[in-house]
């Protein structure tokens, strides 16, 4: 296995026993080897908010944005990590992001797929 494969997976372990922290040290590691990984950036961002860095947690999924601009899920995780910061505004902004992406990448294959409705997909607090 390669080594920035094998500390993924290490901080994937990690991450998997509630060790948030240790699994970000892992994941850091993997981008040493392997830089802007969107997969690890993503795992990164994970354990970092649930670490409680959620600074390092925005920037690290604001780096997933510039790589990916068509990544949905980035903006769900976005859309945590402010609520967590008591940003609502910001937070709600980013889930109307991850449902307008998610609906665009759904209109690719279902051409005839419904406009997310704005009723009942606010965040809460």
């Amino acid at each position: 296995m390669d080594p920035w494969m094998q500390a993924y997976m290490d901080g994937m372990k990690l991450f998997g026993q509630n060790k948030y922290g240790e699994a970000a040290e892992q994941y850091r590691k993997a981008l040493e080897l392997q830089p802007d990984t969107t997969d690890v950036l993503h795992a990164l961002a994970a354990a970092l908010m649930y670490s409680g860095d959620l600074d390092e947690g925005i920037a690290t999924a604001n780096r997933i944005v510039e790589l990916d601009p068509e990544d949905h899920l980035v903006h769900t995780s976005l859309s945590m990590m402010y609520q967590r910061k008591g940003d609502i505004d910001t937070a709600e902004a980013e889930a109307a992001k991850a449902r307008l992406k998610a609906w665009k990448q759904e209109l690719k294959e279902n051409p005839h797929a419904p406009k997310p409705d704005e009723d009942g997909m606010r965040v809460i607090q």
